[in-house]
């Protein structure tokens, strides 16, 4: 019987072995996941100073809460949610509000000069919309549209009670098809 190397295995089977002390299959899942987590937090942060630190206490903390994770297919987003919250605790102990919700909208793979003008400009109107919404329905619109975060989720990070998060959503999503109607 042929063994398939680890770093060709999925998710699930890796965060499987994880939660079982497999530290080698953690490490893949490390591998696979510190350059997507380094960059939100290098964009959430806004520094390179605290975003190897984030990074590592994440992967510390979810190999500490391996044994909650329900769907190991959703390693990534698991991930990604522990690190938002560690990123949005060292923004709060900071008692400066910087801006946390810049998105950066990838460039599409055809890099003629025209399509790679196209995302710039698509990017920067996000960028700029994103801007002119107030803080709160701006962290609500990333946490809910690019983190995929439930309302309740959004509630209990923000101390909001879900019906504040639904209206301020409402209003955000409003806001950026006013302030996005200009690029299209």
């Amino acid at each position: 019987m042929q063994h398939q190397p680890l770093a060709d295995l999925d998710d699930a089977v890796l965060a499987g072995r994880s939660s079982d002390g497999d530290v080698r299959a953690f490490e893949v899942l490390i591998r696979r996941y510190t350059p997507l987590l380094r960059a939100y937090a290098r964009r959430t942060l806004g520094s390179t100073d605290e975003l190897d630190d984030v990074v590592q206490e994440t992967f510390i903390t979810a190999w500490s809460r391996l044994d909650g994770l329900d769907d190991g297919a959703k390693v990534k987003s698991w991930l990604m949610r522990i690190l938002s919250r560690k990123c949005i605790d060292r923004i709060r102990a900071r008692r400066e509000h910087l801006d946390v919700t810049e998105i950066e909208v990838a460039a599409p793979r055809d890099d003629a000069p025209e399509r790679v003008a196209e995302a710039r400009s698509r990017e920067e109107a996000v960028e700029t919309a994103l801007a002119e919404l107030p803080e709160a329905q701006r962290r609500c619109w990333v946490m809910k549209e690019v983190l995929e975060y439930r309302y309740e989720d959004i509630a209990e990070q923000l101390d909001l009670p879900v019906s504040t998060v639904r209206g301020l959503l409402s209003r955000a999503r409003k806001n950026m098809i006013r302030l996005m109607e200009a690029w299209r």
